[in-house]
């Protein structure tokens, strides 16, 4: 019966020793378990944050390259616009002559000097050279003298710089006027070079 007893005051000191160990490991582990939870936590929400600063760069990076491709597409439309620009008013200015006349008046030599210009920014144009005439004098003249004011032109540009294998002349003498009526304003205007790229 001794030793019962003393098993059981043992047991009595003993027991509560052993479920206060038991005790105290246990929150050791739960205090470990919500460390690595903490931590875990913290590592996901850094990583959350990388990512949407990585997606804002991105999202920058996107946008910078858009207003670049705006940009350049302005620019590219600008150079496009300003390029037919250049080339209408080739077409259209036209040079002007004296009755009866292919010498070149000074401001027919303007006019070919802005030409020419044009000419050398775009090397790989070619045109043609369309000489008219005023519905006066016979048919045959006027194509003959349609064709000296376009040799005229043709030789000036030469002159300038332009190579000849690049300009064409033809006649049209009267056949196609700018001004169907016969009056002095109508004829000056009908006594012309025009200007056609091709």
């Amino acid at each position: 019966m001794r030793q019962k007893l003393w098993l059981g005051v043992i047991l009595f000191l003993v027991l509560p020793g052993l479920l206060f160990t038991v005790s105290c490991a246990r929150q050791q582990v739960q205090s470990d378990t919500t460390g690595t939870q903490q931590a875990q936590e913290e590592a996901a929400q850094e990583e959350a944050a990388q990512e949407e600063r990585a997606q804002d760069q991105q999202d920058q990076d996107e946008m910078a390259r858009q207003r670049e491709m705006e940009a350049q597409q302005i620019a590219e439309e600008a150079a496009q616009r300003e390029a037919m620009a250049a080339r209408m008013l080739f077409e259209n200015e036209r040079i002007y002559f004296e009755f009866d006349s292919s010498a070149l008046l000074a401001e027919a030599q303007e006019v070919l000097k802005r030409k020419a210009e044009f000419l050398r920014d775009n090397p790989n144009s070619r045109f043609t050279i369309e000489g008219h005439c005023d519905e006066r004098g016979t048919e045959e003249y006027n194509l003959a003298l349609g064709d000296r004011r376009a040799g005229s032109a043709k030789a000036f540009l030469v002159d300038l710089g332009i190579a000849p294998y690049r300009i064409t002349t033809i006649s049209y003498g009267e056949e196609r006027p700018l001004d169907p009526r016969s009056s002095e304003e109508a004829w000056a205007k009908n006594r012309n070079c025009q200007f056609v790229l091709d």
